[in-house]
C-alpha cells in the first residue's frame, strides 16, 4: 500500500512537471481549439520522443512482449506497460546513432505517467489492452495512412468490415488525450460523435473509413489527428517572406495569407493567437500554405496545370482491396499460453528498471526450448495434411482459376492488340513526317537553265579577271614610260642651249604644274602600288583612298598636257628675244663646246645645229606625247567597255 501510495505521488509529480513545462510555452494563447489541442498532443508526444517512433516499431514492440497475442479485452500490469515502452524505446537507440541516443528511463517514465494520468486516474494499476495499442497508434510518429490502417485492423471483424461497437469504444477511448491535456470542453466524447462519422454507412470497408478521417475537413471529433501530423511536416518548412505583424523577415511553419488585403501574409504565431494590423480583421479568410514556392515556379505550375487533359491531383490514399489478406495461422505452431498476470507482475518489479528489458521474454521463451522439435514435427504434418487435402479439392476449385486465368489472358491479348495499333500509328506518323519534310523534286536545284547561267556568269567572271590582269600589267608598263618622259623633261631644263647658264636671270624651264583634280597628296600608297617609278608620276597618280585605273590614267594626262603646253611657252618666249650679248654666247658655246655633255640624248653644238636639233626634237617629243594619249584614251575605252558588260549582265 505505501509503494502504490509512493508510485502515485510519483506520476502525479511527473506529470506537474509535464504540464509545468507545457505552459511554459503559452500554448493556451492560440484562439483556435483545434491548433491549440494539435500543439499540446504534439508538444506531449515529442518530450517522451514518441516522434522518433513509427507504427512499425510499436506493433514489433508488441509482438516482442507477447502482447499481440493477448485479447483486446484484457488488462495489461503497469509492470508489463513498463516493459512494452522499454522495448520501444532501447529498440530506437539500436536504430539511432551513438550521437542522437535518448534516454530511455526519461522517455518511459514520462510517456508511462502521462498514460496512467489518464486512462487511470483511480490508481488500479491496470490499463486495458485496448487502450495501448491504440493510445500508442495514434500519438506515435509515422504515417496517418499507417497508423489508421492498424487502428482499422483493431476494430474490424475478419470479413474487413469495421464494428460499429468497437469504434465507439476507439473515439472512447482516443478522445481522453484531448481531456488530459485540458481540451475536453472542445473534444470531449459524447454518444453522437460516432454516429456523426458514418451517419449513412452501414458497411464500413477499408476505403471508407480511410477517406472520412482523411478528408478535408475530418471528423469534427477527430480533426486535431490529421493537423498534429501537418505541423509536423512544416516544422522546417522555411518560408522568405516577412511576417505583417511581427516584421519578422522569415517564418517557419505554415504560413497564412490574407484573401482580402494585398499581399497581407501572417506566420503562425501571429495568426493562431489573433493578431492584425492595418486594415486587416481577424475576420478576414486566410488561406493556409505548407510550402514556399518562388513566382517561377508558380507560373510554370499553372500553365501546366491548364496545358494538362487530364486532372493532376491524386488521390489520398490507394485503394486497397475489399477483403483483406488472411493472416498466417500459427497456432497449431506456438499455441497460445495463458499469460499469468501475478507472475509477470512480480517478474517485473523483481528486476531493476535499468536493466535489460528482453530478459523476461527470454524466460516466457525458455520454457518452450525443450518442445521446440516437437513443434517442427508437428508443423510438417500439418502441412503434408493441408497438400494433400489441396490436391483432393482441385477438381471442385478448377472453374473459378481456369475463369479468373482466361479473363487475364483475354485482357492481355487485348492490350497487346492496342500496342499493335499504336505502334502502326507511330510508325505511319512518323514516315509522313519525313515525307513531308523533303522537298519536291521539282523544285529543287536541278534546273537546267540556271545550272547555265551559273556556269555563264562564272566564265564571264573569269574573263574579267583575265582581263584586269592583262589590264594591270599594261598600267604597270605605262608607268614605266612616264617615268622615263619626266625624266626626259627634268633633264631638258639645265641642259637647253637657249638659256644662259652664266646669268642668274636666266629664265629656268618650269616644272609640270599639277591638275586640281591631283591636287591632294595621297596618305598612304595603294596595293597596286608604283614601286618601279618615280616620285612625280606617284604624285601625278597620287589620289585619295577610291582610286581606280581611269581616273590615275586621266590626271596623268591631265599632267602630261599642262607640262607640255608650259614647256611651248617657255620655248616660244626665248626664241623670240634676242638680248643677250655676242661675248657672252661665244662665252657659253666656246664653255660648252669644250667641255662635253654628260647627257646621252643631248650635245651642244653650234647656234644654228642646235636650232635644227632642238626643233626636231621638240617634233618628236609633240609626236610621243600624242601617241601616249591616245593609248590613255584607248585604255580609257577598253576600260569602260568591261564595267558597262557587267553592269548590263548584273542587270540581266
Amino acid at each position: 500500500m505505501i509503494e502504490d501510495v509512493g508510485q502515485s505521488g510519483d506520476t502525479m509529480a511527473d506529470r506537474r512537471q509535464l504540464l509545468v513545462e507545457m505552459r511554459a510555452q503559452d500554448l493556451d494563447s492560440i484562439r483556435l481549439s483545434t491548433y491549440r489541442t494539435a500543439c499540446k498532443l504534439r508538444f506531449v508526444q515529442k518530450k517522451c520522443n514518441l516522434h522518433l517512433v513509427d507504427i512499425w516499431n510499436v506493433v514489433e514492440a508488441f509482438r516482442e512482449t507477447g502482447v499481440n497475442a493477448v485479447d483486446l479485452g484484457d488488462q495489461l500490469p503497469v509492470a508489463r506497460l513498463e516493459v512494452v515502452l522499454s522495448t520501444v524505446f532501447y529498440q530506437l537507440n539500436k536504430r539511432m546513432p551513438t550521437t542522437h541516443q535518448v534516454a530511455v528511463e526519461q522517455s518511459v517514465g514520462l510517456l508511462l505517467n502521462f498514460l496512467l494520468a489518464s486512462y487511470d486516474p483511480e490508481g488500479q494499476g491496470k490499463i486495458s489492452v485496448f487502450v495501448v495499442k491504440m493510445v500508442l497508434g495514434t500519438i506515435c510518429g509515422g504515417k496517418i495512412l499507417d497508423k489508421l490502417r492498424y487502428i482499422f485492423s483493431q476494430i474490424s471483424d475478419p470479413a474487413g468490415t469495421m464494428v460499429h461497437s468497437q469504434f465507439d469504444q476507439f473515439l472512447r477511448e482516443v478522445l481522453k488525450l484531448p481531456m488530459a491535456v485540458f481540451e475536453g470542453p472542445s473534444f470531449g466524447y459524447t454518444e453522437q460523435a460516432a454516429r456523426t462519422c458514418f451517419a449513412q454507412q452501414k458497411k464500413v470497408s477499408l476505403n471508407t473509413f480511410l477517406d472520412t478521417l482523411m478528408s478535408d475537413p475530418s471528423p469534427q471529433c477527430l480533426v486535431w489527428l490529421p493537423l498534429m501530423h501537418r505541423l509536423a511536416n512544416v516544422e522546417n518548412v522555411f518560408h522568405p517572406v516577412e511576417c505583417a505583424y511581427c516584421r519578422t523577415e522569415s517564418m517557419m511553419g505554415f504560413r497564412y495569407r490574407c484573401q482580402q488585403c494585398h499581399n497581407y501574409q501572417l506566420c503562425q504565431d501571429c495568426f493562431w493567437r489573433g493578431h492584425a494590423s492595418g486594415s486587416h480583421s481577424n475576420q478576414h479568410q486566410m488561406k493556409e500554405y505548407t510550402s514556399w514556392k518562388s513566382p517561377a515556379k508558380k507560373l510554370s505550375h499553372a500553365l501546366s496545370k491548364s496545358l494538362s487533359c487530364a486532372s493532376s491531383r491524386e488521390p489520398l490514399h490507394p485503394v486497397f482491396p475489399e477483403m483483406p489478406d488472411k493472416p498466417l495461422n500459427l497456432a497449431h505452431v506456438v499455441p497460445p499460453r495463458p499469460v499469468n498476470v501475478t507472475n509477470d507482475y512480480s517478474l517485473s518489479h523483481s528486476m531493476p528498471t535499468s536493466g535489460n528489458p528482453y530478459s523476461t521474454k527470454n524466460l516466457l521463451e525458455s520454457t518452450h526450448q525443450d518442445e521446440e522439435h516437437s513443434l517442427i514435427a508437428r508443423y510438417a504434418a500439418r502441412l503434408a495434411a493441408d497438400a494433400a487435402a489441396q490436391q483432393q479439392r482441385i477438381p471442385t476449385d478448377l472453374p473459378g482459376p481456369l475463369d479468373a486465368n482466361k479473363q487475364q489472358r483475354q485482357l492481355i491479348a487485348e492490350l497487346e492488340s492496342k500496342n499493335r495499333e499504336i505502334l502502326q500509328e507511330i510508325q505511319r506518323l512518323r514516315v509522313q513526317h519525313e515525307e513531308a519534310s523533303q522537298p519536291p523534286p521539282d523544285r529543287g536545284p536541278q534546273n537546267p537553265t540556271l545550272l547555265a547561267e551559273l556556269r555563264l556568269l562564272r566564265q564571264r567572271k573569269d574573263e574579267l579577271e583575265h582581263r584586269m590582269s592583262a589590264l594591270q600589267e599594261s598600267r604597270r608598263e605605262l608607268m614605266v614610260q612616264l617615268e622615263q618622259l619626266m625624266m626626259l623633261l627634268k633633264t631638258q631644263g639645265p641642259g637647253s642651249p637657249r638659256s644662259s647658264p652664266g646669268h642668274g636671270v636666266g629664265r629656268p624651264i618650269p616644272t609640270p604644274v599639277h591638275s586640281d583634280s591631283a591636287c591632294t597628296t595621297p596618305t598612304h600608297t595603294p596595293q597596286d602600288s608604283l614601286m618601279g617609278v618615280g616620285g612625280d608620276v606617284q604624285e601625278a597618280f597620287a589620289l585619295g583612298p577610291r582610286r581606280n585605273l581611269r581616273n590615275d590614267l586621266l590626271i596623268a594626262a591631265d599632267s602630261i598636257t599642262n607640262t607640255m603646253s608650259s614647256l611651248v611657252k617657255e620655248l616660244n618666249s626665248e626664241g623670240g628675244s634676242e638680248t643677250e650679248s655676242t661675248s657672252d654666247c661665244d662665252f657659253g658655246r666656246a664653255d660648252l663646246s669644250s667641255t662635253p655633255s654628260s647627257d646621252p640624248f643631248f650635245t651642244y653644238k653650234s647656234r644654228s645645229a642646235s636650232a635644227a636639233e632642238e626643233e626636231r626634237f621638240e617634233s618628236d617629243l609633240e609626236r610621243q606625247l600624242e601617241a601616249e594619249l591616245t593609248l590613255t584614251e584607248e585604255l580609257t575605252e577598253r576600260r569602260r567597255g568591261p564595267d558597262k558588260a557587267c553592269a548590263v549582265t548584273l542587270r540581266q
